[in-house]
């Protein structure tokens, strides 16, 4: 019987990526080791925690892992003592960042309590039957409105615009909008209905980071956006309606239009949409006169909880179930935003602003305030990957002592936090907004999306700079 040659077992290469992810971590952490053991706090060393994260993320490294290895960096430098490791790891449960990480697991649960006791989806349909008519621009811009008030309720687009695709998609089936159109009209509304979000993660984190209010926050940075997309889908989706349409093949099927879309357990959606639309005015209005902090989120959000699922008769399993499911969905943002403060926590013990001011407090002293701000919403749009909100605690850890040297004003700091979480979600590239109204609005064609990413973030610029220019 001839015996058959085993071929030696292939040994698996690493992939290019990994292997520069590898090479810089490792020689970031030998680094750290060294000089952990030669210098002492307060030392510019401090910095190289933080360079370290960024170099990883540049390269590619997902922000987890990359915070991983940051943290571990600033341990082997700072060699807390266990007293001062036990005090950094007690704080950092109670940490601003990570109140932020526990705001968008509460938000999560709401939006899922939502979805399920009908409330979302009642409200898209509310929206669409205000406007007059049922000409094509009727349609077009009731899909844009009602996918910009669901995001702005639930506080994150990909979610809210997979509740609001089963309703919108028929009504715009009927009434003759190209796949393409409905995906631009879903991605501008989505987009400003996500500037606009009182406690969605990255607002809230742009509040706390620039100790601005919700009301500034809207008259000077979401307020100019949100009007700008609505300006923008008046003028571009029928451009992109008309080329669509007369490309072909890119209309919904017959069966699309005559889909259906329940109303809920027990026919309770319309009260849990009122109670809950009640509610959120009053929590906005609020936030608006108190200008409360970070803090209020955390009641508001399960207040909303609790009244949406009472008014939707969801009962107190279905309810708990319903928030649980939303919630377990952002844990490992939870973590994420954790381990952030643990990481600024072991950064802040090695006091690297300190030094920095001292030796270049005069010349930080007079540089112009107009470019700084411009250089870190340029460095945040295309230079800090990973969460829009953990972008934005990372700038401010980075940047916002440098700031208040420089003199930028809280404000102006809304603006430019606002600008590095918003703008890439209109380009230069595709991202997952951008595909999360693609997908839902069952379209296969980016370019039209791009185009109109592209026709809001240039003037969108050229507003924030004129902005910028009058806050300092």
């Amino acid at each position: 019987m001839p015996v058959t040659a085993v071929p030696p077992a292939r040994r698996r290469v690493p992939p290019p990526a990994a292997l520069l992810h590898w090479t810089i971590g490792a020689a970031g952490l030998i680094a750290s080791l060294v000089l952990g053991f030669t210098v002492q706090a307060p030392t510019l060393w401090g910095f190289l925690p933080i360079g370290l994260f960024a170099v990883l993320a540049l390269a590619g490294l997902n922000l987890p892992a990359a915070t991983g290895v940051a943290l571990v960096s600033g341990l082997l430098l700072a060699r807390p003592a266990p007293g001062t490791a036990a005090d950094l790891l007690a704080g950092s449960f109670t940490d601003t960042v990570t109140l932020i990480g526990v705001i968008c697991v509460l938000g999560a649960g709401l939006g899922e309590v939502l979805s399920r006791s009908g409330a979302a989806r009642l409200m898209v349909r509310a929206v669409l039957r205000l406007l007059p008519g049922e000409g094509l621009r009727a349609v077009q811009f009731g899909v844009v409105l009602s996918c910009l008030v669901l995001v702005f309720a639930l506080g994150t687009l990909a979610g809210a615009l997979a509740v609001a695709a089963p309703v919108v998609i028929p009504v715009a089936a009927r009434a003759g909008l190209t796949r393409s159109a409905t995906a631009v009209c879903m991605f501008l509304g989505g987009g400003a209905g996500l500037a606009l979000a009182p406690f969605a993660g990255s607002n809230i984190a742009t509040f706390e980071a620039s100790g601005v209010g919700y009301g500034s926050y809207v008259l000077w940075g979401a307020g100019p956006l949100a009007l700008l997309s609505l300006a923008l889908a008046w003028i571009v989706v029928p451009r992109v309606q008309r080329r669509s349409a007369e490309a072909g093949g890119d209309f919904y099927e017959p069966l699309e239009s005559s889909e259906k879309d329940g109303d809920g357990p027990a026919g309770h959606g319309r009260a849990a949409a009122w109670t809950f639309t009640a509610v959120l005015a009053v929590c906005v209005g609020y936030a608006v006169v108190t200008q409360v902090g970070v803090v209020f989120p955390l009641l508001a959000l399960p207040l909303l909880a609790v009244v949406t699922a009472v008014a939707g008769r969801l009962g107190t399993r279905g309810a708990s179930a319903a928030f649980g499911a939303g919630a377990r969905r952002m844990l490992p943002m939870l973590l994420l935003f954790w381990l952030l403060a643990l990481f600024f926590g072991l950064t802040g013990e090695l006091r690297p602003y300190e030094v920095l001011m001292e030796q270049f407090g005069t010349e930080l002293d007079g540089l112009p305030v107009l470019p700084f701000a411009l250089t870190v919403a340029l460095i945040g749009w295309l230079g800090v990957p990973g969460a829009a909100a953990a972008q934005i605690v990372l700038l401010d850890k980075v940047f916002g002592p440098l700031g208040t040297v420089v003199g930028l004003g809280p404000e102006a700091w809304a603006v430019v936090y606002l600008w590095s979480a918003k703008a890439d979600t209109y380009g230069p590239f595709p991202n997952p907004n951008m595909m999360s109204a693609l997908g839902m609005a069952r379209s296969t064609r980016l370019r039209p999306l791009l185009a109109a990413g592209w026709a809001l973030l240039v003037p969108a610029a050229l507003l924030y700079v004129l902005i910028l220019t009058a806050l300092t």
